[in-house]
């Protein structure tokens, strides 16, 4: 029999060693992802920086196909910018005539996207939607790295970890915080995200 007769079965029948692994999905690590922002203050007076101190979410990853899924949910509250009465009026529903985060009723944010434009495994864009203030709009995140750990001297499994860049309009999900003084509508978002392998 030929080599081609003999792998007609294998072909046919769809051979278990053939089959492509199932994506991989890894649980996101709290302890090592906040996102970080940056923020104009009068129109470049100076930039504020901070961050969101609690976040989940899942990721697959299926580097042999050259696909994967990110969702990833933020506590709002856990906004951190190293002042607590700056803190307390970001969450605010209003701030005087500007719209806040209005963690009352949008305690929330979430986004999710599909990983593309693998590079020798490696995912290096996101395309997805951010939903933040009850509005969901298009935002592309930037992978500037990405590694992952085989076997992760601490936790004792594969963690995979993430640097990505991405930017909107606040103003286009209905948070217009200083407006009216000039300050640029723009936030750029730095996420470093590191998240374990599940079984």
């Amino acid at each position: 029999m030929t080599p081609t007769l003999k792998l007609l079965p294998c072909a046919m029948l769809v051979c278990p060693a053939a089959v492509l692994a199932a994506p991989a999905t890894y649980q996101i690590d709290p302890n090592h992802t906040h996102p970080l922002f940056e923020v104009d203050h009068f129109d470049g007076l100076s930039i504020w920086r901070g961050l969101f101190k609690k976040s989940s979410g899942t990721i697959t990853l299926d580097r042999e196909r050259g696909n994967g899924t990110v969702d990833v949910v933020i506590e709002v509250s856990s906004v951190e910018l190293g002042q607590d009465k700056l803190n307390e009026l970001l969450v605010a529903e209003k701030i005087g005539d500007w719209n806040g985060l209005d963690v009352a009723h949008f305690p929330n944010a979430e986004y999710k996207g599909t990983l593309a434009d693998f590079v020798r495994g490696a995912p290096t864009r996101v395309n997805g939607e951010l939903t933040l203030h009850g509005v969901t709009r298009p935002v592309t995140l930037r992978i500037d790295s990405f590694k992952c750990m085989p076997n992760h001297p601490i936790v004792r499994r594969e963690v995979c970890g993430a640097d990505a860049y991405g930017t909107f309009n606040r103003a286009d999900f209905g948070v217009n915080i200083g407006v009216q003084y000039g300050f640029r509508q723009e936030v750029a978002l730095r996420i470093q995200v590191e998240a374990s392998k599940q079984d």
